[in-house]
């Protein structure tokens, strides 16, 4: 993609606005919020505590529409107490000559790093930054500092106030992440009907399992038709692909074939079904065309047989489980142990996340970790801007590097999205907003009220049209700092100056010093298929003892192969949206290689998938030579991604001795449905492999050639 059509894409993403991801009770909330603690501020301690109280509460506001699971009052009170801090701190560093940019910077490589510990972080921390460059420039005293520190707390505190007495959609965002997930199996469902080697999407997985970690607070209130229904969720995944797959389920052709497709249909409409039930919280209607819950009772016309008729009995029960469970709430009916499943997922509190939060901090302290080269990167961007604006001599200096910190992103495509959304909505904000303080003249009450309907606007947007919300937060800015004295013409033209000197030099930086996802394909994909070997081993294992408590431990290798799949999918679809040819960031291996590659590991993950779906029970019969198998393959795997990322040719030759001598064993096992599956399973996961050396073959020089003219 060249860098015109890259900057094309990026700026309409910025630029466009979707009112599907609007909501206006949520943005009525917290203006409202706002007004209770704008008002009285105004009326009891003047413009200038006024101002800062309004920003704490307009900032944690923003922390409470932030994709986050915890309770928001939780989040307010948080956003309040980092927007107190930095407000205080920065009164503080103001008063002494040349402090203030020495603790801009570090304010800044700090709110870098909380990348490190989710978006949220991220974001809230850049809010705070901005906060402080906006509030110091009040003249107060140094014992006032404290004042305004806690006034931008209080803030945050009426946000939750307000959040807990008026409650909106409480379990909405964890109803909508278990209603995905049932709504993304429909599909792969669907899929699996026309193309049997379909892979699922593990993101709604993900974002159900945060979801479903609680609080004790939340633990005890939680709907009861949302307890169990995850692991249901999970349980099915694998049942459907071990129906589909013609070399373990149904056969490629044929009338049980029909058969399969009949019960993925069926099976799919069923899960819209649960979907649609989970979402919305109204009873569960099941089509009369999804007879999914009475798959195992006889029917006419052909049967499944063998492993594909036991993955379709355990699928029904699994939905009649989850029927059952949405009608009457029942725990008992969805608390049975599962294999592979983990149990309650409790959420810390905030305190108690410290620990966690510091040790991410301190794994990303590493030159090639994206999010230090963007804490780097956005400390040179903010220190840089606010020095030229200071030295150009702007009375409003701190607009130029606020402009920067709202701008910066770790990645390219949000980046850039952003700042050009930034500067047209900033630019039009500050316009408007201005010519209505010049030519209306309104007074202090007018003008909170004005920066109320503001906040309004930006929370409504919050989500989309970032030019549209950009434009909300200047006139909201606008119009509080009107509250000061000053020429409203002259702060404009200066305010959109420095917006286009902060902007410009946060995108000209990023430019210049870049961090591109394309570059970080090759390790996302090593990362990726050592951790399916590690899954495909795990299950693999748990075959030749049965009786051992294998269950957490395939979960926790189900995770990482899920974690580490998701994080390469994102990688190359923000590598698609960066400028140049694209490059797979292995040594002498094309774009189009890793594509194919990503495809064989991608193969290698559906084997574990179809080995789960016929996991024995603690009394069947176990199948000799899988634990040896498993740890072959571990090992392999995990040298074949080594090499990866060295340069040197992956090859599976142990593998293959250790599966020759595994189905000389299971010649001699007794016959059994998990024998055949092991040994079907084995045979694919072995042309997988094969796929992967394929794909990964011929990495001379002319193939190191194609890669240096992608890479540029």
């Amino acid at each position: 993609m060249s860098w015109f059509a890259a900057l094309r894409d990026t700026a309409r993403t910025g630029l466009t606005l979707d009112r599907a991801l609007t909501d206006p009770k949520r943005a009525v909330r917290g203006a409202v919020a706002v007004a209770l603690v704008l008002f009285p501020t105004l009326a009891l301690g003047g413009p200038q505590l006024a101002t800062s109280a309004a920003m704490g509460a307009f900032i944690a506001g923003t922390a409470t529409f932030q994709r986050s699971f915890r309770p928001r009052p939780t989040l307010a009170v948080a956003a309040g107490i980092g927007l107190g801090t930095s407000t205080f701190l920065g009164y503080l560093a103001a008063g002494v000559p040349g402090l203030f940019p020495v603790l801009l910077a570090v304010w800044a490589f700090g709110a870098g790093l909380a990348w490190s510990i989710g978006p949220t972080a991220g974001v809230v921390a850049a809010n705070t930054l901005s906060v402080m460059l906006i509030v110091v420039q009040l003249p107060v005293s140094a014992p006032a500092a404290l004042g305004h520190g806690l006034v931008c707390a209080l803030g945050g505190a009426a946000q939750a106030i307000v959040i807990t007495l008026w409650p909106i959609g409480s379990w909405t965002a964890q109803r909508a992440a278990l209603a995905d997930t049932y709504a993304e199996l429909a599909d792969y469902a669907r899929r699996l009907r026309h193309d049997p080697t379909a892979n699922v999407d593990p993101a709604p997985f993900m974002t159900a399992r945060r979801a479903a970690a609680l609080t004790p607070w939340q633990e005890r209130h939680r709907p009861a038709e949302l307890r169990g229904l995850r692991g249901i969720a999970e349980r099915i995944r694998p049942t459907l692909a071990a129906i589909a797959d013609p070399k373990v389920g149904a056969p490629e052709e044929g009338p049980e074939r029909d058969r399969a497709r009949a019960v993925l249909a069926a099976a799919a409409e069923t899960m819209d079904a649960l979907a649609r039930a989970v979402r919305t919280g109204d009873p569960l209607r099941l089509p009369r065309s999804a007879p999914a819950l009475t798959l195992a009772t006889p029917v006419e016309g052909p049967q499944l047989q063998g492993a594909a008729r036991r993955a379709a009995r355990r699928l029904a029960g699994l939905l009649r489980k989850a029927a059952d469970a949405l009608e009457r709430g029942d725990e008992d009916t969805i608390s049975t142990p599962v294999v592979g499943v983990g149990g309650a997922l409790h959420k810390p509190p905030l305190s108690r996340m410290l620990p966690v939060a510091a040790r991410a901090v301190r794994r990303q302290l590493q030159p090639r970790s994206a999010v230090f080269q963007h804490a780097v990167r956005l400390t040179g961007v903010v220190t840089a801007a606010y020095l030229l604006a200071r030295l150009a001599g702007f009375g409003h200096g701190y607009w130029a590097p606020m402009t920067a910190a709202m701008v910066m992103r770790p990645d390219f495509a949000q980046t850039y999205s952003r700042g050009v959304a930034r500067l047209a909505g900033t630019m039009a904000g500050v316009a408007v907003s201005t010519l209505v303080v010049q030519f209306a003249h309104p007074g202090p009450w007018a003008l909170a009220a004005l920066a109320v309907v503001c906040i309004g606007g930006a929370y409504l947007t919050l989500r989309t049209g970032y030019a549209l919300m950009t434009a909300c937060v200047s006139s909201y800015v606008v119009f509080l700092l009107g509250l000061q004295a000053g020429n409203p013409l002259t702060t404009a033209v200066e305010r959109v100056g420095l917006t286009l000197l902060g902007g410009s030099v946060a995108l000209f930086t990023y430019a210049l010093f870049p961090t591109w996802q394309t570059a970080r394909l090759g390790e996302r994909l090593a990362e990726w298929l050592a951790a399916a070997g590690r899954y495909t081993a795990a299950v693999l294992a748990a075959y030749e003892n049965p009786g051992a408590p294998r269950g957490r431990e395939v979960r926790s290798a189900l995770l990482d192969s899920r974690e580490a799949r998701s994080e390469l999918l994102q990688a190359m679809q923000r590598a698609d949206a960066e400028p140049g040819r694209h490059a797979s960031g292995l040594p002498g291996v094309s774009r189009r290689q890793l594509d194919r590659a990503r495809a064989a590991v991608g193969h290698l993950g559906r084997v574990a998938v179809l080995l789960e779906a016929h996991l024995p029970a603690a009394d069947a019969d176990p199948v000799p030579g899988t634990a040896a198998f498993a740890e072959e393959l571990r090992l392999a795997t995990a040298l074949a991604a080594a090499a990866l990322l060295t340069g040197r040719p992956v090859d599976f030759g142990a593998v293959r001795g250790a599966q020759a001598a595994l189905e000389e064993r299971l010649a001699d096992a007794p016959p059994s449905v998990q024998r055949d599956v092991v040994r079907a399973s084995t045979r694919l996961l072995l042309q997988a492999l094969k796929d992967l050396e394929r794909a990964l073959r011929g990495g001379g020089t002319a193939t190191a050639q194609r890669a240096r003219e992608d890479a540029r």
